[in-house]
This record gives C-alpha cells, structure tokens and sequence, in this order.
C-alpha cells in the first residue's frame, strides 16, 4: 500500500526544524541531503551503495530524462525507480535550469522554453504542461513546476519579470498536474536578491498552495552571505507545516547555516563532482587527495564514518589510486563525501531532537572552516 504525501513537523530548535517527510516510496527525514542522480544515476556507484551511504532519497533531471533515453524508453519501465533499480523516494528537477544553461538558443516567453538539444540539436519546447506530463510519465515521488532561471546578477526589471513568469507557469504546472497518493509538487520561489519580490512570489504560491516550497535562484554566484540574507526574509514566510528546499546548495558549511534559518532539503552534485575530481570532504575541511602530503599518509579519510571507503583505505592508497587514474578512486571518494554529507544531516538531526543544534553548528563550523582560505 502506497503512503499518503505528508509532512510531520517533529520539533524545532530555534529557526531550525525536524521533520518526517511521507512519500510513496517511503520515508524521509529532515533536515535531508539528496545526492544528484541527473540521468538515473548516481555517477560512479550503484543503488546499494547509494542507501549505504544512508541517503533516504536522490534528485534526477527532467531535462536531461527527456532528452535521453527519453520519455518511451522511461514509460516501458513504468518510472525512473524501476529503470534505475531505485527503491527510494526520487524528486525531479524540472529541468528549467539546465535549459537556460545547457541548451542551445534556449528562448523564455509566456508560454514556455523553446530551445536545442545540447545532444542532438533538436528543437524541442517545453511547457509547465509539457513539464508536468514528463514528471507525472517519470512516477517521481516530487516533481518541481517549472520555473525560469535568471543568470546572477540580474537587474530589478529582470528579476520581476522572470518572477512574474514562472509564478505563471506554477500556477499552469498546478492546474495540468495529475495528483496522486504518495506524490507531491513544489512550487519555487523566485526573485533574485530582492526582498519584495521574493515576498511577492510567496505569496503567490501560497494562494496556489503546493506540497512543499523550494528557495530558487541561488547559489548562482551571488555568495553566501547574499544567499543567507535571502532565506533571513523568505524563509520565515512559508508555512510551517510544509516541507522547504533551497535548491543547489551546497556546500557544507552553507548547509549547517541554512538549516539555522529553517530549511528542511537540499541537493547539490558538489560531494560527487568533488569525489571525481579528488577532492574529499572531511570535519576540518575538503582536502584535495592528489596532494604530495597524503602520498604517505596511513591514516583513514574518517575512522568514525561507517562505510569502507571512508575508515578502511589509508589517504595514501587513495593518492595513488588518483595519481594511477584508476577508477576505483573516485568511486571511493564518492562513496565518502555522500557518507560524510550524510553524517552532517543526521547530526543536526540529532542536534535538533536533543536542543543543542546552536552548540553543534558552532562546534562544526569553526572546525571545518579554519583550514579555509
């Protein structure tokens, strides 16, 4: 039997909040990090090893779903779960970021996106109708409308105009959407770095009234300190009995700092580009693996994390692994940095529960940032 799409507000801690998030492929507890599965896949690792990180839930595309292997291919499966061997809740992202910034000639108007494969060159348009038929077809447990994706910084006229658009397309994603049990559609706050219109935008999205709310339109350059300014004033606007979502955050540090400010969710590719790339999160701070220093270095990436990857392999082997170009290195490094991602989100729930998450996040950050330059 399916569940019911709901969301338990558990307790609070100040601003920041505990919470159970019920969808139709199961539970979720917030505050969540949800590792990037772009093209039904968590690059570099499977399923398995996805949940042993962990992680209750991940975030595929729209846009790359439909461009390949595409919308027949999907609906043979009946959803991205079957087709990805997924047994977990799945949020979908739209996709309007990844048009505005992958697509050809992609042009906004009224009535949606028109642009080119980055692909193939196909033209293709995409419509909040479009946009919620692909999402619906893909059996996610939470879909997001459609929205249009400013470039930072943007000015005021622009930013208002692009606002007003994609609180249209909300309110046309809302009406087409086909609801069922266990699923849920969040609309997505708009506005740049300006305080009335991202009022103006909650407020219209309340008055269409969805699932849950995202925070989007940051970590987009604008830096930290502007992104806490806008969830200072936004944040506090939305309902406390729905779940919220800034979108493509982030970093750690930014993280522990907005779910002081109230935040339930996030997503970013940044522990698994970073696992490619060889660079590994650690509690003082990301460390690049390729460094000479760890050449003979014996000591684990975290003895205290409970996966392999992280308490089994001295930073030495994982140095040579990366210097040799084997392949096994960044699966390591990607199994690591969600298994530590994981760990700082269980933490703060922890924290939370017991009332202490001010002393946690003081403790965590001045550790974590005094190797930062």
């Amino acid at each position: 039997m399916k569940n019911n799409f709901d969301f338990k507000l558990l307790t609070n801690d100040n601003e920041s909040r505990l919470g159970i998030l019920s969808t139709s492929n199961g539970l979720i507890n917030t505050p969540t990090f949800m590792p990037v599965g772009t093209s039904a896949t968590v690059k570099g690792i499977m399923p398995e090893q996805i949940i042993a990180t962990n992680s209750e839930i991940i975030l595929c595309n729209t846009y790359h779903l439909m461009l390949r292997p595409g919308i027949d291919i999907i609906k043979i499966f009946g959803g991205i779960n079957n087709f990805m061997k997924w047994k977990k809740p799945i949020l979908s992202d739209s996709g309007g970021f990844q048009v505005m910034s992958l697509a050809s000639l992609a042009k906004s108007s009224d009535e949606g996106i028109k642009f080119k494969s980055h692909i193939d060159g196909k033209k293709i348009f995409m419509s909040p109708e479009s946009c919620m038929d692909l999402q619906v077809t893909f059996d996610v447990d939470i879909a997001m409308v459609l929205d249009e994706c400013l470039p930072f910084p943007a000015d005021y006229k622009s930013a208002q105009k692009s606002m007003l658009r994609s609180m249209s397309w909300a309110e046309r994603s809302k009406k087409s959407w086909f609801k069922r049990q266990g699923k849920g559609l969040f609309g997505i706050v708009q506005g740049g770095i300006y305080e009335d219109l991202r009022i103006n935008s909650v407020d219209m999205l309340q008055n269409i009234n969805f699932d849950g709310y995202a925070i989007g339109g940051l970590a987009v350059g604008e830096g930290q300190e502007e992104m806490l300014k806008v969830l200072d004033y936004t944040t506090k606007l939305l309902p406390i009995d729905k779940p919220r979502y800034l979108m493509g955050v982030g970093k750690p540090d930014d993280i522990v700092k907005a779910v002081l400010k109230g935040i339930d969710m996030f997503d970013c590719v940044l522990p698994t580009r970073s696992g490619r790339t060889g660079q590994a999160f650690t509690r003082n701070g990301p460390i690049n693996i390729r460094n000479a220093c760890f050449a003979r270095d014996t000591s684990p990436l975290d003895e205290y994390l409970p996966n392999s990857a992280s308490n089994n392999f001295s930073k030495a082997y994982l140095h040579h692994l990366f210097k040799s170009k084997e392949i096994l290195g960044a699966v390591l490094l990607t199994i690591h940095n969600i298994s530590f991602y994981q760990w700082l989100m269980q933490s703060m729930r922890d924290a939370i529960k017991n009332k202490k998450m001010a002393e946690f996040s003081s403790n965590f950050l001045e550790m974590y940032t005094s190797t930062i330059k």
